[in-house]
């Protein structure tokens, strides 16, 4: 039997299973990750983060992310603001220090800014096709048009925070059913590594409604670099200005963009639930 001590978090609904590896790892196989994720038989979460020692010497931690089917994951960025979280509370930086966290996609920026609020860089969007990656176009362009089977072709801003995103302007988002379409579209041929989509309606210059239906997980409450993507490919379609609220099933975070070349910027909430052990008697799911 192998008993692990995890923190249970979540940034506006996005909830996560943290886990300090930094001193006695525990080995997080798809297998338990998938145990620990079920929401009847393990603890219940989207994703599972794993808190490590930094690589490098001007980092402050690292971390990594399981999906709740096992897979891991390049970014999260409600997860990203509750490892700063977690390393605040722990007494890990100084509560006034800008923090350094390593990442699959890279190293992003951190600190409190009051009230359990986090403000993170979430790195620069990549909108080249091979950077996503997008099959089938060999060019940039501000919209894709793809043919589906089953389905109507659909029209969508495509940009990877880290993590491939497909986002989709719609009317009526609230009556919405994104399932059919979110699916098609992560096993789509057009998308290699699968994507993350996003369903969006602009409210106003400064207000987005975000449904995010992400890769590994299915819909969330919340999807940080979903915010993040929903927000850059409509400022790039000029139907935004560069600070916007992004409006989730579970809250509201704040994403500000200045231009090409530059870090998207996203500032919101997290909150501690419960610490915890979970034993493991040879389960697996």
């Amino acid at each position: 039997m192998s008993v692990l001590s995890f923190s249970k978090m979540h940034g506006i609904g996005n909830d996560f299973v943290i886990i300090d590896q930094r001193t006695d790892p525990f080995e997080l196989t798809p297998e338990r990750c998938r145990l620990l994720a079920h929401r009847r038989l393990g603890v219940g979460c989207d994703q599972i983060i794993g808190i490590y020692a930094a690589k490098h010497s001007n980092a402050d931690a690292a971390y990594q992310i399981w999906n709740s089917d096992g897979s891991q994951a390049r970014q999260c960025g409600n997860g990203a603001r509750c490892v700063a979280a977690w390393l605040l509370r722990d007494g890990s930086v100084e509560p006034n220090k800008t923090m350094h966290l390593e990442s699959p996609s890279g190293v992003h920026r951190a600190h409190g800014v009051g009230n359990g609020h986090i403000q993170i860089s979430m790195g620069v969007p990549e909108f080249t096709p091979r950077d996503i990656p997008l099959l089938g176009f060999s060019e940039m362009q501000d919209q894709y048009t793809l043919s589906l089977r089953d389905l109507a072709d659909v029209t969508l801003g495509a940009v990877s925070m880290g993590n491939p995103h497909a986002v989709i302007e719609v009317k009526d988002l609230a009556g919405m059913e994104i399932a059919t379409l979110a699916r098609a579209l992560q096993a789509s041929a057009h998308f290699p590594d699968s994507v993350n989509v996003g369903f969006a309606e602009v409210k106003a210059r400064n207000e987005i409604s975000l449904r995010v239906y992400e890769r590994g997980v299915g819909e969330t409450q919340a999807c940080g670099s979903g915010a993040c993507a929903a927000a850059v490919v409509l400022m790039e379609h000029g139907r935004v200005d560069r600070s916007v609220n992004v409006h989730l099933p579970g809250g509201t975070l704040q994403i500000e963009w200045l231009q090409h070349g530059h870090s998207v910027m996203m500032t919101g909430p997290t909150a501690f639930v419960f610490e915890g052990e979970f034993e493991f008697e040879g389960q697996t799911t």
